[in-house]
């Protein structure tokens, strides 16, 4: 991907019981499907007894790999409200598998789905959310005499350092969001008056939580 996105910040488990059934959701992130199908069968193997393991999952730039199963359960009611609530919270590689033991009870077509959903949605909030930042590396060389003045300046402006060098200068290697590197390079010969060398280094995604709100479909 070459754009910012939104993914689960960890993998994770989580149960509900709904009239005596219950909904296990496990949540997991992949890049391939093959990553995903294994996964799934991951699921089914751990849990031999149960009636139903559902699914869904997206991967991709552009979702183009999406894939679904209601595994028994009636046309509709458990892949498709699964793969609705990855769309809604808008997250990427990611596949979701839900178990079900069947406890004695009929849900109807419309629990199901609430089921399904929830059950998804109980998942995501337990294991969080991150954005996957496209950001790259900027090397700094500066003279000894001008080190104070930009370390406090990426101090104030909240810029991360990933590391410094010592030498007969000192070069502090920084991570800046993709977008705003021409803007902080400026920044950066302004405040300094040109005095400094920057050296353009690797892109790489950084990782920032963000908050994950109740589903809507509650």
């Amino acid at each position: 991907m070459s754009e910012n996105y939104l993914t689960i910040k960890t993998s994770g488990s989580h149960e509900l019981e709904i009239k005596k059934s219950r909904f296990i959701s496990s949540v997991q992130r992949v890049s391939t499907k093959e990553e995903a199908d294994a996964f799934i069968e991951s699921v089914r193997q751990n849990n031999p007894k149960a009636n139903h393991n559902c699914f869904a999952y997206m991967i991709g730039k552009h979702d183009e790999i999406q894939r679904e199963s209601d595994d028994g359960e009636p046309s509709g009611t458990a892949g498709v409200p699964i793969l609705e609530v990855l769309k809604r919270t808008k997250i990427h590689d990611v596949v979701t598998v839900v178990t079900r033991y069947f406890g004695g009870t009929k849900l109807g077509a419309g629990g199901l789905i609430r089921a399904y959903s929830n059950a998804t949605s109980r998942v995501i909030e337990q294991v969080g959310l991150v954005a996957k930042v496209r950001q790259q590396d900027l090397s700094l060389t500066v003279s000894y005499s001008n080190y104070e003045k930009l370390s406090y300046h990426l101090e104030q402006q909240q810029i991360n350092v990933l590391d410094t060098n010592y030498g007969s200068d000192v070069t502090v290697t920084i991570a800046v969001d993709l977008d705003a590197v021409e803007q902080v390079q400026a920044d950066l010969m302004n405040l300094l008056s040109g005095q400094m060398t920057i050296a353009q280094g690797d892109e790489h995604y950084h990782e920032v939580d963000v908050p994950v709100y109740p589903d809507s479909e509650d």
